[in-house]
């Protein structure tokens, strides 16, 4: 048996999560919005409960094309409340769809939104020394500055904490235990 992260011992959900995604850094613009749009959903619940319903956001937003979630409608709206399978919070999708807007603006200025957001860590993670999840911060000054720009980009429900789950998600940080397996594996893609 492996030593891992605290949570993500079980369910195994949450182990294959945590084995083969999370803290990997991600450089592709859709899987980029993916989690923004998921990490946005999950405000105020568990991340398990998101995780539970990843492939009926999947389905529900259009495999995650920030492009045609950007044209959703009224119409589109009212749908998406009809959906048992997602987290049918009215704000919560508007803000999808207000969001994957900014995200395209974004993308328009920078080239990429991977550009944008990894300039905030000068395209290389932050690789910490973490021994237990109690050293694990919610947020971060450097999430809250991007918590801010983002806002003042448009985007909504994309407080610092929101922000730091992201970072961790996609690798910007590496805040795996140091006991854990994946620690040393992704700070070996860090450092490539």
């Amino acid at each position: 048996m492996c030593n891992r992260c605290d949570w993500g011992q079980s369910p195994e959900i949450y182990r294959e999560y945590h084995d083969h995604e999370w803290g990997v850094p991600v450089y592709d613009d859709q899987k980029l919005f993916e989690f923004l749009l998921l990490e946005s959903a999950q405000a105020g619940l568990s991340w398990l409960t998101i995780l539970k319903r990843r492939e009926s956001y999947r389905k529900a937003f259009d495999d995650f094309n920030a492009e045609k979630v950007a044209a959703f409608d009224a119409k589109k709206i009212e749908k998406l409340m009809q959906n048992t399978n997602i987290i049918r919070n009215r704000r919560k999708i508007e803000s999808a769809i207000n969001n994957a807007r900014a995200f395209l603006k974004i993308k328009d200025e920078f080239g990429s939104f991977s550009n944008y957001i990894w300039g905030f860590v000068n395209h290389k993670p932050i690789v910490n020394h973490l021994n237990k999840m109690a050293e694990m911060p919610p947020k971060t000054p450097l999430s809250e500055r991007i918590s801010k720009d983002l806002k003042k980009r448009g985007f909504t429900f994309m407080g610092p904490t929101i922000v730091y789950a992201h970072m961790q998600a996609t690798g910007m940080v590496n805040d795996h235990l140091t006991s854990c397996f994946r620690h040393k594996k992704i700070t070996q893609m860090a450092n490539k």
